[in-house]
């Protein structure tokens, strides 16, 4: 993302207001709730409020955007535990989001809609993020790092952190397929804890055949706002919500062809052609018989 693109506010349902990006095509969250999105598919779904009774927590966040998502989390895990100590490594590639957030959130005084929905702690911690780009405090260490998530990654892996937590978090594949590679999810998988958790929005065929591909196992997390769930993905899941047998279909279909980056490096057309180019040789059912399918028994 270009630092000069214009980022429009937009309120979204549950009063919290997000960013539309003129380069992806799409808002920064979902328009049933910016708050709500990142409570019910990342932070829920990675187990914090539990993970905070038990002691310090790692948290990795692929697309750090407007910091909802790490927000929210050390404002969960400090509610259920305020002395817990939280390490936190940020992707993101434009540090102009994260800023405007801050200056925008300032401005709004709409509940939710602003800085000021977070606790001081919170609101002291995502200024001196947004704007120094690292957090060096007793009960908080932070690092954002600004670029290519692909490389920044780098960085993180070579590092002794084994995150309980990863938040993926990117534009949606179809505008951003570098981040829903079967590589670059296996870059995530060094960088989870044998008992962490990544969570993502997307129930894409795609991004779950991806993820078992990497060496994830993966369940469902609750829909938020919408029909469709979310993904969880780890190395043991227990105690999670199914796929159902619709969605365990869907990933016999054309639809489950991941995407790939061998190389780490290639821009998002020639992801996207690499696939297309095997869906058009795959022997697998076509998406639109299972969706019709489907239909028909609903």
């Amino acid at each position: 993302m270009d630092n000069a693109e214009q980022l429009t506010p937009q309120l979204t349902g549950d009063g919290s207001f997000t960013f539309y990006s003129t380069e992806f095509g799409e808002t920064f969250h979902s328009h049933y709730g910016a708050h709500q999105e990142a409570i019910g598919k990342f932070v829920y779904p990675t187990l914090l409020p539990e993970k905070a009774k038990q002691g310090p927590i790692k948290i990795l966040d692929v697309c750090y955007g407007l910091g909802y998502n790490t927000a929210l989390a050390l404002e969960t895990i400090w509610q259920v535990n305020p002395d817990c100590q939280v390490q936190v490594y940020a992707l993101e590639l434009n540090p102009v989001v994260p800023r405007a957030a801050i200056a925008e959130g300032r401005s709004l005084t709409i509940a939710n809609a602003g800085l000021q929905s977070w606790s001081p702690r919170v609101q002291t911690y995502l200024n001196t993020l947004a704007h120094d780009l690292e957090i060096q405090s007793p009960d908080c260490q932070a690092q954002l790092l600004v670029g290519d998530a692909r490389q920044t990654l780098q960085v993180v892996l070579k590092q002794p952190f084994l995150a309980d937590a990863i938040f993926l978090d990117p534009f949606s594949p179809p505008n951003c397929p570098q981040l829903w590679t079967v590589e670059f999810f296996q870059l995530l998988r060094q960088c989870l804890h044998p008992q962490g958790r990544l969570a993502t929005y997307s129930c894409a065929a795609a991004v779950r055949t991806g993820l078992m591909s990497a060496g994830f196992a993966i369940a469902a997390s609750p829909p938020v706002g919408r029909r469709t769930t979310g993904t969880v993905a780890g190395f043991t899941l227990t105690d999670c919500l199914a796929l159902t047998p619709q969605e365990q279909e869907h990933l016999q279909t054309v639809a489950s062809i991941p995407y790939h980056d061998p190389q780490l490096i290639d821009p998002a057309s020639t992801i996207l052609n690499r696939r297309q180019q095997a869906q058009k040789q795959s022997s697998l059912e076509p998406t639109k018989v299972w969706k019709k399918r489907w239909q028909k028994s609903s």
